[in-house]
């Protein structure tokens, strides 16, 4: 019975002699019982136990110290309190209770080791031997014992060491990662650095140019300070002499007629000389092209003398009186501010740039960025005309003053005159060489002013069907060009921020505004603004007077149409643009304002 009981303590010891690992405190106890000639199983003993069976508290640092800025006292003695606790309870050594663990039976061992081992002809024996034992009821399952700790602990820990070794190779790999992300950041800080001292290099060579051109303006500014007044001087000169002109050429005509009623039936007419050439080949052999040349030169001849048949037109030297001055009497009807929004046509797809009114017809024409003109019939706004033509966007349009003519500007660089009646294009007059902003008629009906980003104003003749004149002066865009009604006077706007007057022979008042929402009344006589008013901060797009003269819309960046009341000074505001309002309108009796948006839509307001 005593040798069937000690089997299991030497296969315990001869497994402990086969991994090399002992345990030495079960190892003596074992060879103590053997000596006094019985041992069992049950009095196997551990008396010292294994570091890995509990688990400790975790000691807190006791490095406490108070942050800077919450020097509190209460704070300091509850901290002091906190430590003194801590340092009793560990002064009395309290010994928590180990983690319960399943350990592992040392048969169940055995078989992993040998399977592990790869020794299957010893695990077969064994487990055929061990079964047959307990089918015996020689021993019990639990009898066999226990595997100690430390041989779970190393299979523990080397499963532990395989996750640390792959973790660590994944850091590895990270690692290398980030190396080679810090080079390359490292080569883009070196780039952008030298780059960032080429742009400093570059910026201080500029400051110093910019220095030197400064220097070099200040010389020049007394000079073109006296050519500035040279030419003002001339200005008024020329003004002065054109006045003048146009007196004594009243004063001709005069008489030219007068003597023309004195001598009735008499005439003079010059004599014709034609010059022959003295030598002429006669039978010359002509060649086919020979005959090509004679035929394109007879061509142009008969061209150029169609062309110079065609006279220019005269501007009017003695005006009618413009019949809207009388509208001006303190007798009329009160002005009209409080306008309402009635409805809107939705005519374009892309921004309304120009609305203008028929002159005698409730008639509406309005131009957009999408190359069309459309024509409406009001109050109901359904289209009557459509003008396609252009091939770029359309800036402006104007009426013939009959009412049966169109003039339209556009930005690619033609102003395009329209009949009507037809609802074609009948002349195209090109010469810019940039954008066309504005364009006007004469009251005459003859010539047509535009002007255009080229820095130019030109007047065309539509008679002769050429420019008549080019007008230098602007040193920017010239935006915006207008006749003066019954008048030859001739106002521009331009962006180097200056307002021209070309040919002046009365006295008006004229209003312009810039990107800033300012808008001043001008005495152009004077050549002095009478009346600034802020109404910014939005740009304004367009400011028109109401055929009174009374009263000033201005059509803004923000959508708000503005009311000048030009007697009381007073401001209103017209709000329902949803977008910016591009340009504004008066009808002809100040009853109705049309103003058209970036939205594509014209409003009406009545």
């Amino acid at each position: 019975m005593a040798t069937q009981q000690g089997t299991p303590s030497s296969a315990l010891r001869v497994l402990e002699e086969a991994l090399g690992m002992g345990v030495s405190a079960a190892g003596d106890t074992a060879e103590a019982v053997a000596a006094e000639g019985a041992y069992y199983l049950e009095q196997v003993t551990i008396t010292e136990a294994s570091e890995d069976d509990y688990e400790y508290e975790e000691i807190p640092d006791d490095n406490y110290s108070i942050p800077e800025g919450e020097e509190d006292l209460a704070k300091a003695v509850q901290m002091v309190q906190e430590q003194a606790t801590d340092t009793q309870i560990l002064e009395q050594k309290t010994v928590f209770s180990p983690k319960h663990t399943v350990p592992e039976a040392i048969e169940d061992f055995l078989c992993n080791f040998l399977i592990k081992m790869g020794m299957t002809r010893t695990l077969d024996c064994f487990q055929s031997e061990w079964y047959e034992l307990i089918q015996k009821g020689i021993t019990e399952l639990r009898d066999g014992g226990i595997v100690p700790d430390v041989y779970t602990q190393n299979m523990l820990l080397e499963n532990e060491n395989k996750i640390l070794k792959k973790d660590l190779k994944h850091y590895k790999q990270a690692a290398d990662k980030a190396r080679e992300d810090l080079l390359k950041t490292q080569k883009e800080r070196d780039f952008h650095r030298m780059h960032h001292k080429r742009i400093v290099q570059e910026k201080n060579k500029l400051i110093n140019d910019l220095k030197r051109l400064k220097l070099h303006y200040a010389s020049y500014e007394p000079a073109i300070r006296v050519l500035h007044e040279k030419h003002h001087a001339l200005l008024k000169q020329k003004m002065l002499t054109s006045l003048e002109r146009d007196r004594a050429i009243g004063q001709i005509s005069g008489l030219q007629e007068t003597l023309k009623h004195m001598e009735i039936g008499h005439g003079y007419h010059a004599p014709e000389f034609r010059v022959v050439p003295t030598c002429r080949k006669e039978n010359a052999p002509e060649g086919p092209t020979q005959k090509g040349l004679r035929e394109a030169r007879e061509q142009s001849k008969c061209k150029a003398k169609a062309k110079a048949n065609t006279k220019d037109s005269e501007f009017p030297t003695h005006m009618q009186p413009n019949p809207n001055l009388d509208l001006g009497k303190e007798n009329l009807c009160p002005a009209k501010f409080d306008y309402k929004l009635n409805n809107i046509f939705r005519l374009h797809e892309l921004p309304v740039s120009c609305i203008v009114m028929h002159p005698h017809k409730d008639l509406l024409v309005s131009c957009g960025e999408d190359r069309v003109w459309k024509m409406v019939g009001l109050p109901k706004g359904n289209v009557l005309l459509t003008g396609l033509g252009h091939t770029d966007w359309l800036s402006n349009c104007c009426f013939h003053p009959s009412g049966n003519k169109l003039a339209t500007s556009s930005g690619d660089t033609t102003v395009k005159l329209w009949d009507l009646s037809k609802g074609n294009c009948i002349l195209t007059f090109e010469g810019h060489t940039h954008a066309v902003w504005s364009c006007t008629w004469h009251s005459c009906g003859d010539f047509v002013a535009s002007s255009s980003l080229d820095t130019t104003s030109k007047i065309w003749d539509v008679n002769s069907e050429r420019c008549r004149y080019t007008l230098y002066g602007h040193t920017d865009s010239v935006n915006s060009i207008e006749f003066f009604p019954y008048s030859n006077t001739l106002l521009t706007g331009s962006a180097d921020k200056s307002l021209s007057i070309w040919d002046a022979r009365t006295g008006h008042m004229i209003a312009s505004c810039d990107a800033c929402g300012v808008t001043k009344l001008w005495d152009f006589r004077k050549l002095l603004p009478m009346v600034s008013i802020d109404v910014g901060p939005s740009p304004g797009n367009e400011v028109t007077f109401d055929s009174s003269g009374r009263v000033l819309a201005q059509a803004s960046g923000n959508g708000v149409i503005h009311l000048l009341d030009l007697k009381s000074g007073q401001i209103h505001k017209l709000m329902g643009h949803e977008s910016e309002a591009h340009t504004v309108m008066f009808s002809r009796d100040g009853e109705t304002l049309f103003s058209g948006g970036s939205d594509g839509t014209v409003r009406t307001w009545s």
